[in-house]
């Protein structure tokens, strides 16, 4: 299939751009904002920006914003090599500049300051957030302030603050978003950053500890770990924003007093150990209860955190409780989805002479479980059965019906001494009156082992992918005899029955859909790819070789898999 050119890719983006989350973002900056992408053509832009530039949404995006917007002071066009953004832009480095002039609808200037800094797009390239305001809108300076530090003006706090939303929102993983926020605060707002979490068993865990030393973030394992229980009452900095309690400056003075807390004295050697002299600790909140502390401290760097600072502070650990909460919701999500599943699938059998395993991957989206499922049990006369099966849907309904549907076939193969075809034909015709399945395909099929020491796989198929048979020499071929009706339809009619013999040490390998279907390629490419890496991997022993099959063809965030691999005995 080809590739979809560069206007199609703009096109997509732009529509994913103009959603209202990345709106609503963009508006909440409090300024011009616009997004572009790597060739410079706006992809959303925010309401101000609008109002600024006396252009709508629709007039700007699509267009490479250097042509449309910058100017000279006389307003004539500027080439790219003139243009103080466009090489940063290309770059991906952030930048800014306080004296360039854009171009109004009406065809006017307008006089602005500008910082661009790299944002993340939805299908994982890497756009440009540009932020920009007229001198008039610059806040005045403080005069009281005494720093030796320089402080953020307002538009780096906004572009700040806007880079913290897209990067901790952009992850569901927890260490992740923690790796994010720490590198996103240090060395820009502090030399120290230290992050304390509250355990879903309500302990607290000093989860990191970071210096900057020069260009490289040094992490402090000797100074991480558990921490003593939050005391109730401690009017100390920290043990207050980990009740959620307020926002705090302090420094080593305030844990030189006697301890009134487990958790003081480890503050005591925190500041010890890192010779810190200024600190400021922020609650890290989501909108349902406090998740931890967020502490920002200078060593090497002179001047003290103002208030100013800890208001800042409090914006970012707002937005990091926000993502750590979702982060944690997620996680939880997903590992209550995977037990589910595992409890609904079945341990396999011992059988004398046949290796057997068995893999299932969950689909991407944690809050649900599939109705992918594998079987394996014993039948009289020597033989096994083997079940793949898929029924249609992604949610907890899928999974009742997917239990259902192999109960039942469990029931009828044991006690009908029928043909598989016939069995399936019993099971299609009681889905139904008696479940709730819609739709279903699977295989259902039996190995035995023959007087000469042979094994035959006798089966039928019900509109499922058919088995892939791989002799120990590499050699691969699908079994697509007598392919039949899915399940669930209201047809009647006779069902196939399919005979192979396995070659000794050959592996018959079945599968579910979520193992060929590759966005972008059609079936026939999942099977061939299939079949190519199963023939090259026929050598390795059978836990290797279903490992290797789903790390070499499984496609990435998509759909659930279930495999159930079978390897014959070799002479």
């Amino acid at each position: 299939m080809a590739e979809p050119d560069s206007t199609d890719r703009h096109e997509r983006r732009a529509r994913a751009a103009s959603s209202a989350p990345l709106r609503g973002a963009l508006d909440a900056i409090g300024t011009g904002a616009y997004v572009v992408d790597e060739q410079g053509r706006i992809l959303a832009v925010n309401t101000c920006a609008e109002r600024m530039l006396g252009r709508s949404a629709a007039e700007l995006v699509g267009h490479d914003a250097h042509e449309l917007l910058h100017r000279g002071p006389q307003g004539q066009p500027l080439s790219t090599t003139r243009c103080g953004m466009r090489p940063s832009l290309h770059a991906g480095l952030p930048a800014q500049h306080h004296d360039d002039h854009f171009a109004r609808a009406d065809g006017t200037l307008l006089h602005i300051s500008w910082l661009i800094t790299p944002y993340a797009l939805d299908d994982g390239a890497t756009g440009t957030l540009v932020v920009f305001h007229t001198p008039e809108q610059a806040p005045p300076a403080d005069p009281d302030t005494q720093r030796t530090t320089e402080p953020l003006s307002e538009l780096e706090r906004l572009a700040l603050l806007a880079e913290t939303t897209t990067r901790l929102t952009a992850t569901l993983d927890v260490e992740e978003a923690l790796r994010r926020l720490v590198a996103l605060v240090v060395p820009r707002l502090a030399d120290w950053v230290v992050v304390d979490l509250i355990t879903e068993r309500d302990e607290v865990w000093r989860t990191a500890v970071v210096e900057a030393d020069g260009g490289s973030l040094v992490h402090h394992e000797e100074l991480q770990g558990p921490m003593p229980p939050i005391p109730e009452e401690s009017l100390m900095p920290l043990s207050r924003a980990l009740r959620g309690a307020a926002s705090t400056l302090t420094g080593p003075e305030t844990y030189q007093r006697d301890p009134d807390s487990g958790i003081a004295v480890e503050q005591r050697r925190l500041f010890d150990a890192t010779g810190i002299h200024s600190a400021a600790i922020a609650p890290i909140r989501s909108t349902r209860e406090v998740l931890g502390a967020l502490t920002l401290g200078r060593a090497r760097t002179t001047g003290h955190f103002t208030g100013a600072d800890l208001s800042l502070l409090e914006d970012i650990a707002r937005r990091a409780g926000l993502a750590l909460d979702n982060a944690r919701l997620y996680q939880r999500q997903r590992k209550v989805a995977e037990t589910m599943q595992n409890h609904l699938l079945p341990q396999m059998p011992r059988v004398a002479g046949l290796q057997m395993t068995v893999r299932y991957l969950p689909a991407p989206d944690a809050s649900q479980v599939g109705g992918d499922w594998y079987d394996a049990f014993a039948l009289s006369e020597r033989a096994t059965a083997l079940v793949i099966g898929d029924v249609v849907g992604h949610d907890l309904e899928a999974a009742a019906g997917m239990a259902q549907l192999r109960n039942m076939l469990r029931a009828y193969a044991w006690s009908q001494k029928e043909p598989p075809s016939r069995i399936v034909e019993r099971l299609d015709e009681a889905i139904m009156p008696i479940t709730d399945v819609t739709m279903a395909t699977l295989i259902f099929g039996r190995v035995i082992e023959g007087e000469d020491g042979r094994w035959e796989l006798a089966w039928t198929n019900a509109g499922h992918p058919p088995p892939l048979l791989v002799t120990r020499d590499g050699l691969a071929r699908y079994l697509t005899e007598d392919h039949g009706l899915l399940l669930g339809t209201g047809v009647r009619q006779s069902r196939p029955d399919a005979r192979t013999e396995l070659p000794p040490g050959s592996t018959l390998v079945l599968y579910t859909d979520g193992l060929i279907e590759v966005p972008g390629r059609t079936l026939d490419d999942g099977l061939d790819r299939l079949r190519q890496h199963a023939a090259a991997l026929a050598h390795r022993p059978l836990e290797s070789f279903t490992d290797l099959l789903l790390h070499r063809v499984h496609p990435p965030g998509h759909d659930d898999v279930a495999l159930l691999a079978v390897r014959t005995p070799h002479p």
